[in-house]
């Protein structure tokens, strides 16, 4: 399934997207630069980070478990990799992360994963990929496994649309000069076996139809940012 060119146009025009360079920005660290108006630049992008709250925190507090990857880290930005060529950002492939989980609860009896940034500027945030009904005998997903019509994904499981109305995995975003954007990829396991919800549900709707069946979660943070174009 393709993403049509006139949501591109409307949900990049949505994001503010524009044309600009990543860059990798941690939280809490400031970037190294050989010049004082690029440092200057770097820590007014930093500055521009809102510490929007946890989202789960808003949720029934749930066991974690250990959650892993070998294309992204904990606490470091999304590679170019697994950020967005389709919204505009220079290098980005859409390329979902490899993961693999452990320790989660044994009555587990399926898995969500999902990819979510809570600062897009929506109103909402931004479910950029959503994989449900991964049967509880699965413990990793391997790199590019949100492909359009992808064939590595284990059997049964389902990719839904997400915010961008295609299901696939879409690569982080974040608006040029907007600050760090924090994108949640998270593993969540439930006490059901398939959530008997199809591909169209929203990313809301199909969150809060699986809160009640949520049994433990684990949670992979990248802090990510776009320097502005015009730098």
């Amino acid at each position: 399934m393709k993403v049509s060119k006139l949501r591109v146009a409307l949900v990049t025009a949505a994001l503010g997207i524009g044309a600009g360079t990543a860059y990798c920005a941690s939280v809490g660290s400031a970037a190294a630069s050989s010049t004082a108006a690029s440092t200057s630049a770097q820590t007014q992008e930093q500055s521009h980070h809102h510490s929007v709250p946890n989202p789960y925190e808003f949720l029934p507090k749930v066991p974690s478990f250990k959650a892993v990857s070998t294309t992204v880290r904990n606490g470091h930005p999304l590679p170019l990799a697994q950020l967005s060529g389709v919204f505009g950002v220079p290098g980005g492939r859409d390329i979902s992360p490899e993961l693999s989980w452990s320790g989660f609860p044994k009555t587990t009896k399926s898995f969500v994963v999902s990819m979510y940034d809570p600062e897009a500027p929506t109103g909402s945030g931004f479910w950029h990929w959503i994989v449900a009904d991964i049967p509880a005998t699965a413990t990793s997903l391997p790199e590019n496994a949100g492909a359009p019509g992808s064939t590595t994904l284990p059997a049964g499981a389902i990719q839904l649309d997400g915010d961008a109305g295609t299901a696939r995995y879409i690569g982080g975003a974040p608006p040029a000069g907007s600050g760090i954007h924090d994108y949640y990829i998270t593993v969540t396991a439930l006490d059901e076996s398939s959530t008997g919800l199809g591909a169209t549900t929203s990313g809301a709707l199909f969150n809060f139809e699986i809160d009640s069946h949520t049994i433990a979660r684990a949670t992979i943070i990248c802090p990510t940012a776009i320097e502005s174009s015009h730098r």
